[in-house]
């Protein structure tokens, strides 16, 4: 028996018709997508995204720092995609540590499904199909007809890059609603510091203050950051 083999006998769980080497490889496989997964099948892109606007927003370019946007975007991640968690762990993980599906094909199958139909409910919330007929009409796919394409006929390689781009869409215009009030404030000061012949002082030291003011007294972060998790569409069950 050889180390790999030992060591893959000792993760837990690892009961699957594959041998321990090939255990081992998934495992690693999976944790070296794991940022890619992240960035291109959830909705980190678009939290992360909008909270770097907001901070723009406010004036604070450098607070909060950027490790602690990223650290509450990867957790709101976490919480909203919990549900999609849940049913790859049951749908996937535990048949392959049973030993139910030692077929790698069937593996992927059943880990991808939970993810399509998070994507597609996203996509659906959002009106945003275009992205995805844009794709199919890149590989050469007839979308004429858009009625008669089902979501069988999105591959992965489609829908993936479909998603992104419609995150991106969304993530700009929650973040364009989150500007617009602190772009009134900036403004309004202008204006009085034009009125009051205070050309020479930045208008963005006196709103900075202001600014700061009506977001904690609007309890900001709780509405931003529950917001965004609450935009986010529920799955109800497997699509069709």
């Amino acid at each position: 028996m050889t180390v790999l083999d030992s060591a893959a006998q000792s993760v837990p769980g690892f009961k699957g018709g594959l041998s321990g080497a090939l255990n081992v490889m998934v495992l690693l496989t999976v944790l070296s997508l794991a940022p890619a997964i992240l960035i291109m099948c959830t909705c980190f892109v678009r939290f992360l995204i909008v909270l770097s606007l907001l901070k723009q927003a406010l004036g604070t370019q450098s607070l909060p720092p950027a490790q602690v946007t990223l650290a509450l975007s990867m957790f709101m991640t976490f919480l909203v995609m919990a549900p999609t968690f849940d049913r790859i762990h049951a749908e996937a993980i535990v048949p392959y540590q049973t030993g139910q599906a030692s077929d790698p094909t069937q593996l992927w199958n059943n880990a991808k499904q939970p993810l399509r139909d998070f994507m597609f409910a996203q996509i659906d919330a959002s009106d945003n199909w275009s992205s995805v007929y844009m794709i199919l009409n890149h590989r050469g796919i007839d979308t004429s007809e858009p009625e008669k394409l089902t979501r069988a006929d999105v591959d992965m390689l489609t829908l993936m890059p479909a998603f992104m781009l419609s995150e991106l869409k969304t993530s700009f215009l929650l973040g364009f609603r989150v500007y617009l009030p602190f772009l009134v404030i900036d403004l309004v000061i202008s204006c009085l510091l034009i009125s009051m012949s205070m050309m020479m002082l930045p208008p963005v030291l006196i709103s900075l203050p202001f600014k700061i003011l009506l977001f904690v007294l609007v309890d900001g972060w709780q509405l931003v950051v529950g917001g965004l998790m609450e935009g986010v569409a529920k799955v109800d069950g497997p699509a069709q």
